[in-house]
């Protein structure tokens, strides 16, 4: 089984559009089935910074309400609005949303505003998917994340995106969007791992690609010290849009043990997918 722990739809490139059209759930269902793909997480967009247009819970719902054999629906709250923590509650006891995110806005990780939704999802045993796009999310060292991972520790915190992925070298100062040459040992990513069990890594994007290889030796020594906590995804949102993560998982040099586990095993587990039924709630 292949689960996609990090997919989206909608009309994601509004500059580009109708030229480049939005991406339908059919869509997105057909380019599952033409890689081999079992499942995919629908993350919704609900932040200005978040990307380049809108995705609302409520789209992603009606997405995996159609498509419940396919589809696991996110939710996403913009920490800005006033009535966040409510609503919160109502997409989990309502309409059944499994995760949370993509979390990715302009306020520090660990502004109050932020914590306030962290605490929410302790309370609902929710995967905070977030985006750290070196914008004013964290800093070189990753201290904010790690603040956060230390007081919430029932949160599993998976972390996706150029800021958190370049920090899997120790000579990361958050200047470069995506890295090459070899990984220097001993950084931030890997240290974090190390102290807090609920820190996972989000493969997706061109992100999680690169760090996987641009240094393929330590790569995977990487995979094979923290599989157990790798969730395999792609990111896909345009329509078009090249994934090399399919083919980077398959021919990955490792017991088949291992690639089912970051393939579909461990976003089963993290997101309690054997505990209940998907579709509509309430």
């Amino acid at each position: 089984m292949l689960i996609d722990f990090h997919a989206h739809i909608g009309n994601l490139d509004r500059e580009g559009y109708p030229e480049r059209p939005a991406l339908t759930a059919e869509a997105l269902i057909d380019r599952m089935n033409r890689l081999g793909i079992d499942m995919a997480c629908l993350l919704p967009l609900e932040s200005p910074e978040g990307g380049w247009g809108y995705c609302l819970t409520e789209e992603v719902v009606a997405a995996r309400d159609e498509y419940p054999e396919r589809f696991v629906a996110f939710c996403c709250v913009d920490p800005r609005y006033p009535k966040a923590e409510r609503l919160i509650d109502v997409f989990v006891t309502r309409y059944g949303c499994k995760g949370f995110g993509e979390h990715v806005n302009s306020l520090a990780f660990d502004d109050p505003l932020n914590k306030r939704l962290y605490a929410k999802c302790a309370e609902h045993g929710l995967p905070v998917v977030f985006g750290d796009d070196l914008g004013t999310f964290d800093e070189p060292g990753l201290p904010r994340l790690e603040a956060c991972l230390r007081e919430f520790r029932e949160v599993i915190f998976c972390g996706h995106g150029p800021g958190f992925w370049a920090a899997i070298s120790a000579d990361d100062d958050r200047r470069a969007t995506y890295p090459t040459g070899p990984v220097k040992p001993g950084g931030a990513l890997e240290r974090l791992l190390e102290n807090y069990e609920n820190l996972y890594c989000d493969l997706s994007a061109h992100s999680g690609y690169n760090a996987m290889t641009r240094d393929p030796e330590f790569a995977l020594a990487f995979v094979q010290r923290w599989w157990s906590r790798l969730l395999w995804g792609t990111d896909y949102c345009l329509v078009g849009q090249e994934t090399p993560h399919t083919e980077w998982l398959r021919s990955l040099p490792v017991a088949e043990e291992i690639k089912e586990a970051i393939g579909s095993e461990n976003a089963r587990r993290v997101l309690r997918l054997d505990m209940a039924p998907e579709g509509r709630h309430g």
